[in-house]
């Protein structure tokens, strides 16, 4: 699924991909207008963003896609290095400097020079080492700790936060003058609740992804089975997404992954999924806008699908859920192609 990241690609059935990202929805058209743009700056840039949503991705696109491409890309987890050891890691340390120090050490920015550095979950670092990054970040150049050399480099740092450091900064947990060294460039990355458009292309390209070996019997998903996928708010964002539909074709059990084969809490989801104002997802207007008729047409589907899930594809029964007759039930379900997979036709019961 590598690509170009120079350009915009338009797959067979894969919608817009923009070097390993997947999407088509004017959010993320955004996001990809946005690394276009800024790629050949070498203004720092702060990518925000829910935990999942491929905040590195992002930034790794941005790299390859501008001037420093053949530069080193030095990923930096703040969060993940003990706060005593973040300063050498980032910095180096001459030998000596502290105890178990037995050679000099070169840090991630000497690492980094002539190509990017890219500081993940920067809103997670002490505030006493914030201070030496805002000096490194306004003149590029610092010292190894225990070393009086000052050292200079040719870097772009991209930095990423999935907390609002403004907030933080009112909080006194985060520097305001390393905020505004930060944010020059802000470039944020929607949650994929946000962007419901994107999630069938992605279901199909993870798909793609963990059928390639040939080791899965699993061929596709069935059309029931994405509707509850997108009707679901997936917390855990990309990310869970795509271990989910890892799951799935190690566990499926047959073919195509039908409704049977997702968890509860995706099938659940459609009966009463509500955000934070209390409006179901079903019904919630995109910022984009949205196509009436299709919206209602999806929203009948999806009912439709929760009736029939709750009575295990009894249609009789189904239909007194909906209140309508069996055959008009059986005649939507026709014009909206749904199947259970166990059924050779949709007549059957």
């Amino acid at each position: 699924m590598e690509a170009d990241a120079r350009s915009v690609i338009k797959g067979d059935g894969m919608g817009i991909q923009f070097d390993c990202i997947v999407g088509e929805s004017a959010a993320m058209q955004e996001v990809f207008r946005l690394i276009r743009k800024v790629a050949d700056a070498d203004s720092t840039i702060l990518i925000t963003g829910e935990s999942g949503t491929g905040k590195e991705l992002i930034a790794r696109a941005i790299h390859k896609t501008g001037k420093r491409k053949d530069g080193p890309f030095i990923p930096v987890n703040c969060a993940a290095i003990p706060a005593e050891l973040l300063e050498s890691e980032l910095f180096g340390h001459e030998k000596g400097a502290f105890t178990h120090a037995i050679r000099t050490r070169i840090g991630r920015f000497e690492l980094a020079d002539k190509g990017t550095i890219f500081l993940d979950e920067i809103g997670e670092m002490n505030p006493s080492l914030q201070v030496k990054l805002l000096r490194a970040l306004q003149e590029r150049r610092f010292e190894r700790v225990g070393g009086v050399k000052t050292i200079g480099v040719d870097i772009r740092v991209i930095a990423a936060t999935n907390i609002n450091l403004e907030d933080a900064v009112k909080e006194s947990r985060f520097r305001e003058d390393l905020y505004y060294r930060l944010n020059v460039i802000p470039i944020h990355v929607p949650p994929l609740r946000e962007r419901d458009a994107d999630i069938p292309l992605l279901i199909d390209h993870f798909l793609g992804k963990f059928c390639s070996g040939g080791e899965t019997s699993v061929k596709g998903i069935e059309e029931g089975a994405k509707m509850h996928m997108m009707a679901y708010n997936w917390p855990g964002n990309v990310r869970e997404l795509e271990n989910m539909i890892e799951r799935l074709v190690i566990l499926a059990d047959g073919p195509m992954i039908n409704i049977h084969d997702l968890p509860d809490k995706i099938t659940c989801d459609i009966d009463g999924l509500a955000d934070g104002d209390g409006a179901s997802h079903a019904r919630r207007l995109p910022e984009r806008g949205v196509c009436l008729s299709e919206a209602v047409n999806e929203y009948e589907k999806a009912l439709i699908l929760q009736a029939l899930n709750r009575t295990n594809w009894v249609k009789n029964r189904a239909a007194k859920l909906l209140q309508m007759n069996r055959t008009t039930l059986i005649e939507k379900m026709k014009k909206q192609n749904l199947m259970n997979s166990k059924d050779a036709s949709p007549l059957l019961k």
